[in-house]
């Protein structure tokens, strides 16, 4: 099964009170479907803990790199976000022998055409510092009036299995901005601190993490994602693949 989805996905991930009641109800032999292990293919922390918190509930086991027995480098040599997704997804399914889910994300902004876009990760050098993006971008967008500094985050998810079946699901999500004349916060990560989010008037450096795990384009995607991981669950459970 390949599901493509836009918007937003739903993602799985088993909390260790589901595995505790696994193991109860199999002492009292009671039947219940173990839940699946599937490893969350980044080694960001943050992003890391924003995946077990949006994929809570699930019957999954999530497990980072470092749990799975995972220790690859993935070239992000794709043109896209879904691209780069599928290929860390692939790639840690076939390392770990289970499921796997990867994300690639960006910023993109309207009057740089766009930029820094998929090349998000790596804009101006993979040694340059945030802070110093931060100056750069704005910079350039220095002379631009604030109604045409809009951007968006995107986020597409790519969920996976060893191979042969490879890629099973896409799911994407979007949310609109604008870029802020100066950063502000010290929340998030990455670009968080110049994105303007203009209805709250907040950065995404300022937004209460709750708030961003309800908004942000990777809660969108996740929320997509959940609904191809849960299906995965149920046909499992069904005896399919």
């Amino acid at each position: 099964m390949r599901v493509i989805m836009g918007a937003v996905l739903t993602g799985c991930r088993e909390p260790a009170a589901y595995a505790r009641a696994g193991g109860a109800a199999k002492r009292e032999g009671t039947h219940m479907t173990p839940p699946r292990r599937m490893v969350i293919a980044t080694s960001n922390p943050h992003k890391l803990a924003q995946f077990r918190t949006l994929f809570a509930g699930l019957p999954y086991v999530l497990l980072g790199p470092e749990e799975a027995g995972v220790n690859i480098e993935v070239a992000e040599t794709g043109t896209t976000y879904a691209e780069n997704a599928i290929l860390k997804a692939t790639a840690y399914a076939d390392a770990a022998g289970m499921l796997a889910v990867a994300d690639d994300s960006g910023l993109e902004i309207d009057a740089l055409g766009g930029e820094p876009g998929v090349y998000s990760a790596r804009w101006a050098g993979e040694q340059v510092t945030y802070p110093e993006r931060f100056r750069m971008l704005l910079s350039r967008l220095a002379d631009i009036a604030d109604e045409r500094r809009t951007a968006r985050y995107r986020c597409v998810i790519a969920i996976a299995a060893p191979t042969p079946r490879g890629s099973l699901g896409l799911a994407d999500g979007t949310l609109e901005g604008r870029i802020a004349r100066a950063p502000r916060g010290t929340g998030g990560f990455g670009y968080d601190p110049i994105f303007l989010v203009p209805t709250l008037g907040q950065t995404f450096g300022e937004i209460p993490l709750d708030v961003k795990l309800r908004i942000s384009h990777r809660a969108r995607a996740a929320a997509h994602a959940r609904e191809v991981l849960a299906r995965l669950a149920e046909d499992a459970r069904d005896g399919e693949p």
